[in-house]
């Protein structure tokens, strides 16, 4: 179960996916290319893939991305992190990007345990 519930993360993803859509059809070519250097940047390689989308967590919480923090939490959350893993990875965010970072690592957190939540029904 969810720790707390200032914002309802999956509900994010869900309400934001129409504007991303809307997104990719009018910007076809840059967007495809994004696509692409995405699934190229988490292919498992020197590092596997739930370590580089706990990597894009931290930096999501980093740069105060609340959409990244959805959509790499949610992936997280598929690549087998744990619970555990994340709050790691929430502590070098926080250590990198001080005070405003704390606040949001408190939010990545609490997006996890809501797609984990989802995950388990």
């Amino acid at each position: 179960m969810s720790k707390s519930n200032f914002k309802d993360w999956p509900n994010m993803a869900k309400t934001l996916n129409p504007a991303v859509g809307e997104l990719k059809r009018s910007s076809p070519g840059p967007m495809q290319a994004f696509s692409e250097m995405g699934k190229a940047a988490l292919e498992p390689g020197a590092l596997d893939t739930k370590t580089k989308e706990l990597i894009a967590l931290a930096i999501s919480v980093a740069v105060r991305c609340d959409p990244c923090v959805t959509y790499h939490s949610s992936a997280a959350q598929r690549q087998g992190a744990t619970r555990d893993e994340v709050a790691e990875a929430m502590g070098i965010a926080v250590y990198m990007g001080a005070g405003p970072s704390a606040m949001y690592a408190a939010q990545a957190l609490e997006a996890f345990d809501q797609w984990d939540e989802k995950a388990k029904g």
